[in-house]
């Protein structure tokens, strides 16, 4: 475990050297694939030092954490090009992955709470340092508020599990049975606004549109997987509870979802629209994991994997085209198969895996999230079939409004697409679509 965390910290001195981005991007990569072929046994908790493990669940986040960050170094070419403080942002990113690494490492709550909050600080210097619009203050402060004020209560609750148990531990939690009622909504809403849930998600829309691609794509890729991840280790100690209230935050979800999906068709911002195109996923991933069954723990897993994957290059496909027309409207960048006839390609490979089309890992992830709501209650079949049908009709209406019509008439030179771009896309769909088929990993 602490090899690698020594090789991510090892890479943060070659930020002082000036022309040391691409070498950081390929030593990260190397990374990746080092800790992808190094693990031993998926089946139980291994590499195991003082207080820092991994297991089956986190393995993979980790290894998708490696893989967005060393993504997001590629697509932010333009920071390197235009020379923006670039070593300085090769430095948040490494603290970023180092956070995210020990937050989905950590065997004790307690390291896990502190982490998942110091995850924040990288990615709110990344939003107003390199972000967009003059509103990036603002939409700062609604991500460091929202999540503070939701996860301020989880501490309390630490402080009492360990007051009780004597320990934070992840193997050695009980469950609590018949506790307070409070207690079970302080250790749960962290988590739920992390990810974001309907009612909760205001956040997470205004600090996309005003992130630089390199935030939007750890936002959507690893940053909303806490939220799931961290439901997924406290129910242990809330299981007797949750039996009882899980009920409110699953229907709640689901309903919010379909919500969403309709907030999506009247979007004309194309970030905007993948950012709420995420709320609506992490919706099915929170109902997944509410019914506290196998089928729903593994399928909401896979369904993070492949929503990391697919919203992150979505988000690149919207930045390649902002980057080509200014903008980021859909009235504006209409009729792109025109102007950019390859990169209509990626357009559509990558949108149908936001349906859940095959073999993507989105559809084994909602097919077997499916599987687990309908055994909950059999009359979800409704809201369900609202919400897969929705999912693919904005996916449709992004794809068909951005690609067909007549371009505007204000563009008059636009490059096709740089090896650069296409390779990030590429890094993104194989994953998504490879992984289908080792889905025995996914239900071991």
């Amino acid at each position: 475990m602490l090899s690698y965390l020594l090789m991510i910290t090892f890479l943060i001195p070659l930020c002082l050297l000036r022309s040391c981005w691409w070498l950081i991007h390929s030593l990260m990569f190397l990374l990746s694939f080092v800790f992808m072929m190094f693990f031993y046994s998926y089946a139980d908790l291994n590499m195991i030092s003082y207080y820092f493990g991994v297991d089956y669940f986190s393995f993979s986040l980790i290894l998708l954490s490696f893989w967005i960050c060393s993504l997001m170094i590629t697509a932010s070419g333009l920071v390197y090009l235009s020379s923006y403080h670039s070593n300085f942002f090769i430095f948040i990113v490494l603290i970023l992955l180092i956070m995210l690494y020990c937050s989905f490492s950590s065997l004790s709550l307690l390291s896990f709470y502190i982490f998942f909050e110091a995850s924040l600080v990288p990615t709110l210097l990344l939003i107003l340092g390199w972000g967009y619009q003059p509103e990036r203050l603002q939409s700062g402060l609604y991500l460091i508020f929202y999540t503070l004020v939701a996860s301020l209560p989880l501490l309390l609750v630490l402080f009492k599990i360990y007051d009780v148990s004597s320990t934070l531990y992840f193997p050695l939690l009980i469950d609590f049975g018949s506790y307070y009622f409070m207690f079970y909504v302080f250790i749960i809403l962290a988590f739920l606004v992390k990810m974001p849930m309907f009612l909760f998600h205001i956040w997470l829309p205004k600090a996309h549109v005003e992130a630089p691609i390199s935030g939007s794509m750890i936002l959507a890729g690893v940053l909303l997987k806490l939220g799931g991840y961290g439901i997924f280790r406290v129910m242990k100690i809330i299981s007797y509870l949750g039996m009882k209230f899980n009920c409110f935050w699953l229907s709640l979800s689901l309903f919010g979802g379909v919500i969403v999906s309709f907030i999506c068709f009247r979007q004309v911002d194309l970030k905007s629209l993948i950012a709420y195109s995420s709320v609506s996923h992490m919706s099915m991933v929170i109902g997944g994991l509410m019914t506290m069954n196998w089928w729903g723990c593994m399928g909401s897993f896979s369904l993070m994997i492949g929503h990391g994957l697919c919203s992150s290059g979505l988000f690149c496909l919207s930045n390649i085209v902002y980057e080509r027309l200014g903008s980021r409207s859909l009235l504006i960048n209409k009729g792109m198969i025109n102007l950019m006839p390859s990169m209509a390609l990626w357009w559509f490979l990558l949108s149908s895996s936001n349906m859940a089309a095959p073999p993507s890992l989105n559809l084994l992830g909602e097919l077997s999230l499916l599987n687990s709501i309908m055994s909950w209650s059999v009359f979800s079949f409704l809201v369900l079939m609202f919400l897969s049908f929705f999912s693919a009709v904005y996916s449709l209406y992004m794809y068909s409004y951005s690609q067909h019509g007549s371009y505007y008439t204000s563009v008059y030179t636009c490059s096709l697409g740089y090896l650069r771009e296409y390779h990030l896309l590429l890094m993104h769909w194989l994953p998504l679509n490879i992984l289908c088929l080792k889905s025995d990993y996914f239900f071991i």
